[in-house]
């Protein structure tokens, strides 16, 4: 079953439940899932991530501006989203990707890290965040 399967089984879940914030949440997912299968063909991950990296970031907006409850509510989708996304990637198993990673391409310098990312990102591709794979490699390399 696709992840847009899933999303679709799961909105008509929640709405018989009655659980009106959820339904929204999955609504959006499917159409952003929908909309990406038509437009390109991209990743259902891919979609996952992006869709949650917005409510993240918008959730921080709100908090700069004070308004708690719609950060709140920002923060309850992503959750919702990232459940439909695959499990992430620990420390321990980043950190030797990134290792394996650093020792192919020969980087030496935080001035490679492009080199590294370009290694690093397919192989961890929906199982972690770019900015934590960036701080890992970073790490690495002035280490």
């Amino acid at each position: 079953m696709s992840v847009l399967e899933q999303v679709q089984s799961d909105v008509k879940d929640a709405m018989k439940a009655g659980e009106r914030e959820r339904v929204h949440a999955l609504r959006l997912i499917v159409s952003e899932l929908q909309k990406a299968a038509k437009d390109n063909g991209a990743d259902e991950v891919q979609v996952l991530q992006r869709e949650r990296k917005r409510r993240l970031e918008a959730a921080e907006a709100y908090r700069d501006g004070g308004r708690t409850d719609s950060a709140d509510a920002e923060e309850r989708e992503a959750e919702i989203i990232a459940s439909y996304m695959p499990a992430q990637l620990s420390d321990e198993e980043l950190d030797a990707i990134v290792g394996d990673a650093v020792a192919e391409s020969g980087a030496s310098s935080p001035g490679e890290m492009g080199k590294v990312m370009g290694l690093v990102m397919p192989k961890v591709q929906g199982r972690a965040d770019g900015k934590r794979v960036s701080a890992a490699v970073r790490e690495k390399l002035t280490a």
